[in-house]
């Protein structure tokens, strides 16, 4: 295998890993076996053992010696832990992004929105708030801040749609209010507001997931699930 197929069956692979953990088909604390994955994908564990380190890179999956890879199961201090610092972080990562946000993409903002307040049901809520956040970050020329805003974000996702189950549409008042204060404070171009706005959404949304710390507890998987119990039909797209 050459080296250029090697890493386009890497990407295709971690794109497959990548799209179960996130929909919470793969939810923290299951091992990813590489024997199965590359039996799965008709290849040698290569691949597969460069898809799982552009993954761990990402946040989505733990590394450990002798034992392969897993998606982290994180405890309720590691959990408040994470938003803390994203309060800290993602404020920084909006100040950066804000003078370089083209009015193309702040119409844009506008429109993701009204596409999360149409979403009564919730179905497509986790990708579209991601969606409208990661677009307010994107004038940020700081790769290394924005990497760390998404590793943070993976590694929270399981979280947020546990807290989202939990809270479901009685809250999404509260989540669409203080989007529209900060895509305000956006238009406006008030780097202050949207700092305070975006600080005060990130720490709100914190304290009401550590109020329910029965959604910080993984699913119980059984002892020997692996990649195939979760992705037996093979291959999947992306959302």
């Amino acid at each position: 295998m050459t080296s250029e197929v090697q890493l386009a069956m890497s990407t295709q692979v971690a794109a497959h890993l990548r799209a179960q953990i996130l929909s919470g088909t793969m939810p923290p604390g299951d091992r990813i076996r590489q024997e199965v994955v590359a039996e799965q994908f008709g290849t040698s564990r290569l691949p597969v053992r460069e898809a799982l380190r552009m993954l761990a890179a990402e946040g989505l999956v733990e590394l450990e010696p002798n034992k392969g890879a897993r998606i982290p199961r994180l405890d309720e201090h590691e959990v408040s832990l994470l938003y803390t610092m994203r309060e800290r972080l993602e404020p920084l990562a909006l100040i950066e992004s804000i003078p370089h946000l083209t009015d193309e993409q702040i119409d844009e903002l506008r429109l993701i929105q009204l596409r999360i307040e149409a979403d009564t049901e919730l179905r497509d809520f986790l990708v579209l708030d991601r969606e409208f956040h990661m677009l307010t970050y994107s004038g940020c020329d700081s790769e290394h801040l924005l990497g760390t805003v998404r590793r943070f974000w993976n590694t929270t996702q399981h979280y947020r749609r546990a807290f989202m189950e939990v809270s479901g549409p009685r809250r999404m008042w509260i989540v669409n209010a203080e989007h529209n204060l900060i895509l305000d404070a956006i238009e406006r171009r008030d780097a202050e507001d949207a700092e305070r706005y975006l600080a005060g959404h990130i720490r709100r949304t914190r304290i009401e997931l550590l109020r329910h710390p029965e959604v910080l507890v993984a699913p119980s998987t059984a002892p020997h699930r692996t990649a195939r119990s979760t992705a037996s039909g093979g291959p999947q797209p992306l959302d």
